[in-house]
C-alpha cells in the first residue's frame, strides 16, 4: 500500500488520513498496526533530502578553518557522516511504539522530567530553522538580483515570504506529504550539488596542513561534523512511526543511515575543498568565487531548496514535540505556533537587528544538554531492546514511565552529571568550561553522551529491561 492510497484512524473512530497533500490529522497518539504503512527504503529519501543542505559545506569550511588539512578535515566529515548508523536505528523505537521520540524519551526520565529537556528541544528545533529561513531568505534574494527581477527590502520580504510558504505548506500537510517532498527535491538537487562537487574538488588543495591542529582544532572539527546528525536524536521516532511492526532493524538502520551520510559528505567534503582554495568567511560568497558565472544563480537555487528541505523535517517535528509539552490542540494547529516564531524570529534577523550570530552561539551551547540527553535516551533504547509500553508512554501519572512524582531519579541523575562533565568540557564562544586549558584547548562536550550513557546504566541495569509484550 502506498502513502498516496493510505487512510488512517485516529482514536476515537475518526478518519485520519495520510495522505500526499492532505493534512494529516494523527499526531503523537500511537498509530495502530493496521494503519501502518510504507518501508524502509522511504527513509532513504528522507534523511539524503533533508540533509542536502549547505550547513554541510560550512562546517566542512570551519574544519580546514580549524587547521586541518584536506585530507584531514575529510576524514572527520566521513567519521562524522558515519553518526547517522545510530541515528537511524534509533527509528526502530518508532516502528515498536507508532510513536514519537520525545514521546518514547518519558521511560528514561519521567514524564516530568521529559519536559525540560522537551522544551530545549522545541527551542533548539525553531532556531535552526529561523537559521536556514533567513540563509534560504537571502540566497534567494541574491537570486532575484541576479536575474534582475526585485531587490532592496520588497525583494528580501518577497524572498522569505516565498521561503516561509515553501516550508510551512509541507510540514502543514504531514508525515506523507513530507517524505514526498524530501523525495523529489531531492532528486533535483542531489544533480545540483553533484555539479557543484565537479566544479570545487579539481581545484582543491590536497597537501599538508599549513599548521598542525592540535588538541583544539581536532576537537572542534569533531564537534561541529558530529552535532549536525547528533541534532536529529529528538526526531527519528517522528519518521518511523508509520512504518510496519514488521520492519527490520537491519533495513531500517542501512537505509536511513546511507541517506544521511552520502549527503552530509558529499557536502561536507564540498566545504573542505572550497575552503583549501579561497576565504570561506561568508561561505555562500567564498563559494560562489569558485563557480562560473553562469552557476551561480543556480547554486543560489540549491542553498534555498537544501534550506528548505532541512526546516521542513523540524518544523514537522516541532509540532509534535509542542503536543508533547501539553499544548492542547491537533498537530496541523500546533505547527501554527511554531511557524509564527519563526516567521517573527526571521523578520527580526533580516529587518530589525543581526542577531543570527548570537543565535547560534546560543544554539551551539545547548548541546552541554542534548549531549547528555541523547547518550541517556540511546543507552535506555538499548538496554530496553526498543521494547516499550506504548500504552503507558501516555498513560501519565497511572503509567509505569511516571516513576517518582512523575521523574525517573537515574535518567535524572545521568542526565545531571553528563552536563556538568559537558560543561566542564565546553569551549564556545558563549562559554569555555574550566577543564579545557587543562586538556590543551580540546572540546570534549559530545562525550557528555557517554558519561551520560555510562552513568544511566550503571544506575539503572537492575530496573530498566525490555517490555515483555508489544502493544
Amino acid at each position: 500500500m502506498t502513502q498516496q492510497e493510505t487512510t488512517a484512524r485516529a482514536p476515537g473512530g475518526t478518519m485520519a488520513t495520510d495522505q500526499v497533500f492532505q493534512v494529516e490529522t494523527n499526531g503523537i497518539e500511537p498509530v495502530p498496526d493496521e494503519d501502518r504503512h510504507g518501508g524502509a527504503k522511504d527513509l532513504f529519501w528522507l534523511w539524503f533530502g533533508s540533509n542536502l543542505t549547505f550547513t554541510y559545506v560550512i562546517n566542512g569550511a570551519l574544519a580546514v578553518a580549524f587547521g586541518l588539512s584536506f585530507w584531514q578535515a575529510t576524514g572527520v566529515v566521513v567519521l562524522g557522516g558515519l553518526a547517522f548508523f545510530a541515528i537511524s536505528a534509533a527509528g526502530l523505537s518508532g516502528v515498536r511504539t507508532g510513536t514519537a521520540t520525545l514521546v518514547i524519551s518519558r521511560a528514561p526520565f519521567g514524564v516530568r522530567g521529559n519536559w525540560p529537556p522537551g522544551m530545549l528541544n522545541w527551542v533548539v528545533s525553531i532556531g535552526y530553522t529561523i537559521l536556514n529561513t533567513v540563509v534560504g531568505t537571502l540566497a534567494l534574494e541574491a537570486f532575484f538580483a541576479d536575474l534582475g527581477w526585485v531587490s532592496g527590502h520588497t525583494g528580501r520580504a518577497l524572498a522569505l515570504l516565498i521561503t516561509l510558504a515553501l516550508t510551512f505548506v509541507v510540514a502543514l500537510w504531514g508525515h506523507a506529504t513530507v517524505q514526498f517532498a524530501e523525495r523529489w527535491i531531492a532528486y533535483v538537487l542531489a544533480v545540483g550539488f553533484a555539479v557543484l562537487l565537479v566544479f570545487l574538488l579539481p581545484g582543491a588543495d590536497t597537501g599538508g596542513a599549513a599548521v598542525r591542529p592540535g588538541a583544539s582544532g581536532w576537537s572542534l572539527a569533531f564537534v561541529v561534523m558530529l552535532a549536525g546528525p547528533f541534532s536529529y536524536v529528538p526526531m527519528p521516532a517522528d519518521y518511523t512511526r508509520y512504518l510496519p511492526r514488521t520492519t527490520s532493524m537491519r533495513s531500517l538502520t542501512w537505509y536511513g543511515a546511507l541517506g544521511g551520510f552520502v549527503s552530509s559528505v558529499a557536502l561536507g567534503v564540498a566545504g573542505v575543498a572550497a575552503a583549501t582554495q579561497t576565504d570561506m568567511t561568508d561561505a555562500v560568497a567564498g563559494t560562489e568565487k569558485l563557480l562560473p558565472g553562469w552557476f551561480q544563480p543556480l547554486f543560489l537555487a540549491l542553498v534555498l531548496g537544501g534550506s528548505v528541505t532541512n526546516s521542513i523535517v523540524t518544523l514537522y517535528s516541532s509540532s509534535l514535540n509542542l503536543q508533547v509539552l501539553g499544548v492542547p490542540w491537533s498537530r496541523s494547529k500546533a505547527i501554527i505556533i511554531s511557524a509564527a516564531v519563526t516567521a517573527a524570529g526571521s523578520l527580526c534577523a533580516l529587518f530589525l537587528t543581526d542577531f543570527t550570530s548570537s543565535l547560534l552561539s546560543f544554539l551551539s551551547l545547548l548541546i552541554i544538554v542534548f549531549a547528555p540527553w541523547g547518550g541517556v535516551f540511546l543507552t535506555d533504547m538499548i538496554m530496553r531492546r526498543c521494547r516499550y509500553d506504548a500504552t503507558a508512554l501516555h498513560a501519565g501519572p497511572d503509567g509505569a514511565y511516571w516513576y517518582r512524582s512523575g521523574y525517573h531519579p537515574a535518567g535524572m541523575t545521568a542526565l545531571l552529571v553528563g552536563m556538568v562533565f559537558a560543561a566542564l568540557t565546553c569551549d564556545s564562544e558563549l562559554w569555555t568550561g574550566p577543564l579545557v586549558a587543562p586538556l590543551g584547548g580540546a572540546d570534549l562536550t559530545l562525550l557528555g553522551s557517554v558519561v551520560s550513557g555510562l552513568v544511566y546504566w550503571a544506575l539503572a541495569r537492575r530496573t530498566v529491561a525490555p517490555h515483555t509484550a508489544l502493544s
